[in-house]
């Protein structure tokens, strides 16, 4: 195999244009042919340069709209012909060797990602050269260097350039590319597949549910994601783990988090974070998360960070040491320097993060800092992913689209105004806690959390004593469950120690029951409808 090549001919056909004009202008400097098609051509010859048509090479015009223009084999045999052993059939058939092959293809997914996309405009953008192209490029980067990634080219170029074009190179590119024709191939297979299970879903789940689930759970999975990091080890020291992302990743998430301070994050802290950064974000008032174990135990909604983090801190002060803690709002140096004084913590994270607030944190050098950006509307994760052996579970993501007015009062008692307030903050971090999840709170402050439990009424003796252990006072507060009570004694046992309002989904075969003994104790009762386990 060659180590090192001579790139002399390169073929550049592609749909995003980025970094193009820098590329091209590159390799006509070193002297290095062009062949190009159709719009790409077009561009180069725009910016001054000599373009050779694939047209004059093959003898044979663009036909279809463009659907054939280079399955030719004076393409394909100029693209796999092999160093030292296909020189003679190559020479019988006037091949010229292309050395580079510069392609990205059409924009399928984001064609389909299009509102009210046309079947004919998604079918418009399968592309069949490109990836056959690409394909027979990589499948010889014993000789040839093949780009499917603008963010690429400037590398590559310096290669060129540097007489570095080795097979280190030209082998990782190749495999970029088949990973990118792969994700490119699950797409169109996804989409085809599409039309023929709504059909089939919709007899069984009604149109819109139908459609939803063709659309989002489709017959065949394929997934893509690309290595971003290996880390120290996985949930413990035996177990190898490494960060994987998503191609197009949503906005303001751990995953793309700029990492201000500190060493690289670990398994567990990456888990923990992005449980903190997920619940602090449910929250439009400065908030203040705080994370243990993948489960919050400190939320409080405040007139300032300062305040709300104080007060979240006071929920459980024994567990909030070593935690994770997220914020909603720019990181301030006076909460900064309340924070590190205080405890030990492990990650802080935040939108943003003020330099005062940075120059507070850097006496503690350890404490990872992440800056995630502002979010906006936050992207509907309808994908979410457990992996069981033989097989992988997939639901869509849980996103709670009730507002407080749809709280349905089922006892005597309506809740005040104040309750009302407080039932909504609970049932938001209720949410976000591990099943069987029980949350009191009062004031917008959580002041016990139970969570994880095998019992819900152990769970709600948890957040009893979490409570306790605070010195914190449960007289008047309100509860949240993720789930229904199946049984009045839950109630039994908030009302024991103060519990005056309580929401739950309601659904169990004794919520007549249930909703007896809240009058019976004068609580008041809200349902929602909406269940929130959290496995």
């Amino acid at each position: 195999m060659v180590e090192s090549i001579v790139v002399k001919r390169a073929l550049l056909s592609v749909s995003d244009k980025s970094n193009l004009a820098e590329l091209a202008r590159g390799l006509a400097a070193l002297g290095i042919a062009l062949i190009s098609t159709g719009g790409t051509a077009k561009a180069l010859r725009e910016l001054g340069l000599s373009v050779q048509d694939v047209a004059e090479i093959t003898s044979f015009p663009e036909i279809m709209d463009g659907r054939v223009k280079t399955l030719h084999p004076k393409i394909h045999g100029a693209l796999l012909g092999r160093e030292g052993i296909d020189a003679g059939v190559m020479a019988e058939h006037g091949i010229e060797a292309i050395d580079l092959l510069v392609v990205n293809l059409y924009p399928f997914a984001e064609t389909i990602a299009e509102t009210n996309c046309l079947d004919a405009d998604a079918v418009e953008n399968i592309d069949i050269g490109g990836p056959a192209m690409l394909r027979a490029a990589a499948k010889n980067h014993a000789r040839m260097l093949v780009l499917s990634d603008p963010n690429d080219y400037a590398a590559a170029l310096n290669a060129l350039q540097t007489g570095q074009n080795t097979m280190q190179l030209r082998r990782a590119m190749a495999a970029k590319t088949y990973a990118h024709t792969a994700s490119y191939d699950g797409h169109v297979a996804e989409y085809l597949a599409r039309s023929i299970d709504t059909e089939a879903e919709n007899a069984k789940m009604g149109a819109k549910m139908g459609a939803e689930i063709a659309a989002n759970l489709p017959l065949t999975l394929h997934l893509s994601f690309k290595r971003e990091a290996l880390l120290r080890y996985g949930e413990n020291p035996h177990q190898y783990a490494a960060l994987y992302l998503e191609a197009q990743l949503p906005m303001a998430v751990v995953a793309s988090a700029k990492i201000r301070q500190g060493k690289p994050l670990s398994y567990n802290n990456i888990g923990d974070a992005d449980a903190a950064l997920e619940c602090v974000k449910l929250f439009d008032a400065p908030t203040c998360v705080i994370v243990k174990h993948a489960n919050p135990c400190g939320v409080a909604v405040s007139t300032s960070l300062l305040s709300a983090y104080e007060r979240a801190f006071e929920t459980d002060p024994v567990s909030a040491f070593g935690g994770i803690i997220a914020f909603n709002e720019t990181l301030d140096e006076a909460t900064a320097r309340a924070l590190v004084e205080r405890q030990f913590v492990e990650v802080i994270i935040a939108p943003q993060i003020s330099e005062g607030a940075l120059a507070a944190i850097a006496s503690k050098p350890n404490v990872r800092v992440l800056e995630t950006g502002v979010w906006g509307k936050q992207r509907a994760a309808w994908r979410d992913f457990k992996r069981i052996q033989g097989g992988l579970l997939v639901q869509s993501g849980d996103v709670d689209r009730l507002s407080a007015a749809d709280f349905k009062v089922v006892t005597e008692r309506t809740p005040t105004a104040g309750e009302f307030a407080d039932l909504w903050f609970a049932w938001k971090v209720a949410m976000r806690v591990k099943s069987n999840a029980i949350v009191y709170a009062k004031d917008s402050q959580t002041i016990g959390i139970g969570a994880g439990q095998m019992s819900r009424v152990i769970s709600a003796k948890i957040a009893s004593m979490k409570a306790a252990e605070a010195n914190l006072s449960v007289q008047g507060a309100v509860m949240a469950s993720d789930a229904f009570f199946p049984f009045r004694d839950g109630i039994d046992a908030a009302a024991a120690v103060g519990i005056r309002a309580v929401v739950q989904p309601g659904g169990s075969m004794r919520d007549r029951e249930v909703i007896d003994a809240a009058n019976a104790h004068g609580i008041a009762m809200v349902f929602t409808g909406v269940r929130h386990f959290l496995h």
